[in-house]
Protein backbone atom coordinates (compact mmCIF):
# COMPACT_ATOMS: atom_id res chain seq x y z
CA UNK A 1 0.00 0.00 0.00
CA UNK A 2 1.93 3.47 -0.68
CA UNK A 3 2.14 6.40 1.93
CA UNK A 4 0.92 9.29 1.02
CA UNK A 5 3.31 12.35 0.92
CA UNK A 6 1.29 14.59 2.33
CA UNK A 7 -1.41 14.59 4.79
CA UNK A 8 -3.38 17.58 6.89
CA UNK A 9 -2.52 15.86 10.70
CA UNK A 10 0.66 15.32 12.27
CA UNK A 11 0.60 12.79 14.73
CA UNK A 12 2.11 12.53 18.06
CA UNK A 13 4.09 9.60 17.12
CA UNK A 14 5.23 11.40 14.03
CA UNK A 15 6.58 14.29 15.90
CA UNK A 16 8.32 11.83 18.46
CA UNK A 17 10.09 10.00 15.41
CA UNK A 18 11.02 13.76 14.01
CA UNK A 19 12.48 15.04 17.25
CA UNK A 20 14.52 11.43 17.84
CA UNK A 21 16.11 11.80 14.48
CA UNK A 22 16.59 15.63 14.13
CA UNK A 23 18.48 15.85 17.52
CA UNK A 24 21.12 12.93 16.02
CA UNK A 25 20.91 13.97 12.79
CA UNK A 26 25.20 12.77 12.82
CA UNK A 27 23.77 9.06 13.71
CA UNK A 28 22.34 6.31 11.06
CA UNK A 29 19.14 4.26 12.70
CA UNK A 30 17.18 1.42 11.93
CA UNK A 31 14.05 1.46 12.04
CA UNK A 32 14.10 -1.48 14.82
CA UNK A 33 16.63 1.06 16.74
CA UNK A 34 14.12 3.66 16.55
CA UNK A 35 11.34 1.59 17.25
CA UNK A 36 13.41 0.37 20.41
CA UNK A 37 14.29 4.26 21.15
CA UNK A 38 10.74 5.41 21.05
CA UNK A 39 8.77 2.48 22.53
CA UNK A 40 6.72 1.87 19.53
CA UNK A 41 6.22 -0.36 17.28
CA UNK A 42 8.37 -1.07 14.30
CA UNK A 43 5.68 -0.70 11.66
CA UNK A 44 4.90 2.41 13.05
CA UNK A 45 8.10 3.70 13.19
CA UNK A 46 8.74 2.05 9.14
CA UNK A 47 5.22 3.95 8.63
CA UNK A 48 6.86 7.23 9.46
CA UNK A 49 10.35 6.77 7.93
CA UNK A 50 9.19 6.14 4.89
CA UNK A 51 6.76 9.19 4.85
CA UNK A 52 9.58 11.17 5.75
CA UNK A 53 11.89 9.76 2.91
CA UNK A 54 9.37 10.79 0.26
CA UNK A 55 9.07 14.25 1.47
CA UNK A 56 12.60 14.44 1.14
CA UNK A 57 13.07 14.67 5.29
CA UNK A 58 14.88 11.99 5.55
CA UNK A 59 18.03 10.15 4.10
CA UNK A 60 18.23 6.66 3.38
CA UNK A 61 21.15 4.42 3.37
CA UNK A 62 19.64 0.56 1.67
CA UNK A 63 22.50 -1.41 3.88
CA UNK A 64 21.84 -5.18 4.37
CA UNK A 65 20.63 -6.38 6.40
CA UNK A 66 18.13 -3.49 7.42
CA UNK A 67 18.05 -0.01 5.80
CA UNK A 68 19.21 2.98 7.67
CA UNK A 69 18.04 6.39 8.62
CA UNK A 70 19.13 9.69 9.85
CA UNK A 71 17.85 13.25 9.33
CA UNK A 72 18.80 15.10 6.31
CA UNK A 73 20.40 18.30 6.77
CA UNK A 74 18.38 19.64 3.48
CA UNK A 75 15.14 19.09 5.24
CA UNK A 76 14.59 22.57 5.59
CA UNK A 77 15.53 23.32 2.14
CA UNK A 78 13.36 20.20 0.41
CA UNK A 79 9.70 20.68 1.55
CA UNK A 80 9.62 24.14 3.53
CA UNK A 81 5.70 23.50 4.23
CA UNK A 82 5.26 20.44 5.59
CA UNK A 83 8.24 21.55 8.11
CA UNK A 84 6.44 24.13 8.98
CA UNK A 85 3.54 22.12 10.04
CA UNK A 86 5.79 19.33 11.71
CA UNK A 87 7.59 22.06 14.19
CA UNK A 88 3.87 23.64 14.35
CA UNK A 89 2.51 20.39 15.64
CA UNK A 90 5.84 19.85 18.23
CA UNK A 91 4.56 22.65 19.75
CA UNK A 92 1.28 22.28 20.42
CA UNK A 93 1.76 18.59 21.99
CA UNK A 94 4.28 20.43 24.03
CA UNK A 95 1.84 22.99 25.48
CA UNK A 96 -0.70 20.19 25.49
CA UNK A 97 1.80 18.20 28.07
Amino acid sequence: MPVPLERSEISQHEVRVYQLLSTHSERWFTNAQLATELSMSTRTIRLHTLRFVRLGLVDQAEVFPAHRYRWSEKSDKRNIAYMQRLKQAVEVFASSS
